[in-house]
């Protein structure tokens, strides 16, 4: 104990810096940055950092044709990944097969369990079913759950273990990056009653197949997507005119947690009653097109309710999306000043998507958002205008629109280097990848994610985790990076274990800071991780210290 909190503390003086402005400082590579530092940037930016013998092999292939590769992943051989996730049967079932199988019964049980032992709260309204979260603190033991239960887990815990190996192994590694950007876009939260069932389709079916394709079909996906559907209540959304129950398929799905309850808390609460449900239509323009300054209103926000009308599902019953013409509103509507003539049915919301995708306001915030993941989070104007004049030109092709960004001066630039925060996926990911790290089983790492502040599809608010790196940077989260770096230096993660770590501890010392910082470290990273003594340490240091936690 005492050799970990001296260690603990040798590592927490090199991330500790006076000010945030020191902090950059110490991780900005120079103007004068090598060519490995050159590829470990496009690697910690468009990857999850490098493996052993990345940094070579990208200087040997030469970095535009390593991006090239990167922009077509289908040209990328990723058999060695796909035997790891061959294990994981639910990664491949539709979302009926989900929930008859595996969500339904556990639903089933709970109810009859709710009869036995008097009411409780409702696994379909219930809150987060994260499945590796300990038992509460007041509860000192906790019945072994059922088989049903088992299995309703099973399928948010293979998803969350898939995409952390993904992350680590694929090695198609932009569109596994631009699969976390377009999800956590388009969140949905897996802790709002059935919508864990759904997310895997969702993930699989409605957002990987067009991170690099047309945008709009993306946004259609999404659209009829009984994830979304539900997480946002469209599926409730009908017309006041129209006859319908208080609850479809007889489930009760209440409101999003508003981000401003002071001024949204009238629009949200309406999802309770029947009739028009805005909170699919708000997001949609505020979050997924247009931005929040992107030019509409509130009258568009109601007319873009309307047109998304009978848009529904039955979540037990197939929870497939179908169009109901007797829930929709029929009546003509105006959007963006453009007017959609009456009696249109499905149409009208298709063409409310064609409208949103081709607008002016969509193409720079997305630009925007794109070039902030990859650039800066205070992206360039100019950059940001060139990558939407090439959305409006090639009508939202995100494989150009992210080929400008990622090829482009600023991008390349050796002032942006270090300068960007990782996430927790990004920086345990980046962990595993740099210390050639063997997972055999990820739900030990899923649970870290959770500690740090970040659970795998069980981000709440529609606006997903943040990007920029306020959100990420407190004593309390480095800390908590600091464990991590001490568990998997040790050796005390069940199911992982790191390369090399049978050998000297000099040769593994020179080894990460060579691959995993690029032998670009200030000179107190250097002198502090010279003093390890020990695989442990040496891993808990170059993995601890400022210049690993930037990309």
């Amino acid at each position: 104990m005492c050799r970990r909190l001296v260690l603990l503390t040798m590592t927490f003086s090199v991330l500790v810096q006076p000010s945030d402005a020191a902090f950059s400082a110490s991780t900005a590579a120079s103007p004068t940055a090598s060519a490995g530092s050159s590829a470990a940037h496009v690697l910690n930016r468009l990857a999850f950092g490098a493996r052993p013998g990345d940094l070579e092999r990208v200087q040997a292939t030469g970095i535009p044709a390593w991006i090239e590769l990167q922009l077509h992943p289908e040209r990328l051989d990723d058999r060695a990944l796909d035997t790891r996730l061959a294990s994981f049967r639910t990664l491949a079932l539709d979302t009926d097969t989900i929930v008859r199988e595996y969500h339904e019964p556990a639903i089933l049980e709970r109810r009859q369990r709710q009869k036995q032992d008097g009411p409780s709260q409702d696994l379909e309204t219930s809150g987060p079913q994260d499945p590796t979260a300990p038992a509460p603190p007041d509860v000192p033991t906790r019945p072994a759950p059922s088989e049903a239960q088992r299995k309703d887990r099973l399928v948010l815990a293979e998803l969350s273990e898939a995409r952390l190996l993904r992350a680590v192994y694929s090695e198609r590694q932009l569109q596994e990056v631009l699969t976390d950007f377009w999800f956590n876009h388009f969140n949905v939260f897996a802790g709002k009653g059935p919508t864990r069932a759904y997310i895997t389709a969702f993930e699989r079916d409605a957002i990987r197949p067009h991170v690099l394709g047309d945008f709009r079909q993306m946004l259609g996906a999404v659209a009829e997507s009984p994830a979304m559907l539900f997480y946002l209540d469209n599926w409730q959304n009908v017309s006041p005119s129209a006859r319908q129950p208080r609850a479809i398929d007889g489930v009760q799905a209440g409101p999003t947690r508003p981000r401003q309850p002071a001024d949204r808390a009238s629009q949200l609460t309406a999802g309770m009653r029947r009739g028009i449900n805005e909170n699919y239509a708000r997001e949609l323009l505020e979050l997924h097109t247009l931005g929040v300054d992107g030019g509409y209103t509130q009258d568009d926000v109601v007319n873009v309710a309307r047109a998304f009308t009978g848009w529904t599902m039955r979540p037990r019953q197939g929870a497939t999306f179908f169009f109901a013409p007797a829930l929709h509103d029929r009546g003509p509507k105006t959007v963006l000043g453009h007017t959609i003539e009456a009696g249109g049915g499905i149409e009208d919301a298709r063409r409310v998507l064609d409208l949103l995708a081709a607008h002016p306001s969509t193409a720079v915030h997305i630009a925007r958002k794109l070039a902030q993941k990859f650039v800066s989070d205070t992206p360039p104007p100019a950059l940001v205008e060139r990558a939407a004049r090439r959305f409006r030109e090639t009508r939202g092709n995100l494989r150009e629109v992210t080929r400008t960004i990622i090829t482009s001066p600023e991008f390349h630039a050796a002032d942006v280097r270090r300068t960007k925060m990782k996430t927790p996926l990004e920086f345990v990911a980046s962990a595993l990848r740099a210390t050639g790290a063997d997972v055999r089983t990820a739900l030990p790492v899923v649970r870290v994610l959770r500690d740090l502040g970040m659970p795998l599809y069980l981000c709440q608010p529609p606006t997903g985790y943040d990007e920029a790196a306020d959100a990420w940077v407190s004593s309390g989260a480095l800390v908590a990076r600091m464990n991590f770096a001490l568990e998997l230096g040790g050796g005390r993660l069940r199911g992982i274990t790191v390369s090399g770590s049978g050998g000297q501890v000099d040769a593994l010392r020179q080894r990460l800071i060579e691959h995993a910082l690029a032998d670009d470290v200030s000179d107190t990273t250097r002198a502090t991780v010279a003093k390890a003594t020990s695989h442990e340490q040496v891993v808990a240091l170059v993995i601890g210290s400022p210049e690993f936690q930037r990309q």
